[in-house]
Formats: structure tokens, sequence, C-alpha cells
């Protein structure tokens, strides 16, 4: 997956392929080709409920209550400060069936667009 901010007008991103993968062991790769440090943290998405809607409280940021896991150590897996320009950072998870929304948590990113769904299923 790419995170991208693109300075100017261009909207902030997160993209990824595949969008869709098998229940069991996942690893994600979070390569950073933008200006900014960014993350990505996965949050199950419920039966229903549309991407990018969370709710943004007063810091800029949506609550990560219910996380998966995250990609945000610089060079290397797992929870860190976040993927530095250049850099890669990763995870192996286990997900389970359903839909999941993958986002960069940092201050204002999700607002601006950076969110992905990842469709778990056979």
């Amino acid at each position: 997956m790419d995170l991208t901010d693109a300075a100017g007008a261009a909207p902030m991103r997160l993209t990824m392929k595949p969008t869709k993968v098998p229940p069991g062991t996942v690893s994600l790769r979070a390569s950073n080709t933008g200006t900014l440090a960014h993350e990505v943290v996965v949050l199950p998405l419920a039966a229903g409920q549309p991407l990018g809607k969370r709710p943004i409280v007063s810091d800029s940021r949506v609550s990560e209550t219910g996380s998966v896991g995250e990609a945000s150590h610089n060079c290397g897996a797992g929870e860190g400060g976040g993927i530095a320009p250049g850099s890669t950072g990763w995870a192996t998870l286990t997900l389970q069936p359903g839909r999941y929304e993958l986002i960069c948590n940092f201050p204002g990113h999700y607002a601006a667009g950076m969110r992905a769904e990842l469709d778990v299923s056979r």
C-alpha cells in the first residue's frame, strides 16, 4: 500500500493492492511516498458502516478503539512514531472475515482522505 500526501492541491491518499485477501495471517507493507510521516491503523467496519464516516474527535483524529493492529514503525514492524517519507513499515495480523478500514490517524489525515477498505473473505 502507498501513503501519499501530495503537497499542494491534491488530497491525501492511502491506496492498496490487493483490496481483498483471505482470512488468516495477513502481512501489510506500507510505503510512504509522501512528504509527511504517516501510519496505517486497521479498524473493523461494522455491517452497513460506510467507509470514511468515523466521528472525528477534538484532536482531529478518530477513535482507535477496536483496532486490530497498525503499521507505524519507521523501517520496522508494528507500532511506532510514524513511517517517515521514503520509508516503509509493516504489520503481520490475523484477520477474521469482514470489512476493515485502513486509515492514517495522524491529526487531520483521516479527514483529508487517508483511508481505504480491505475486504477479508474467501
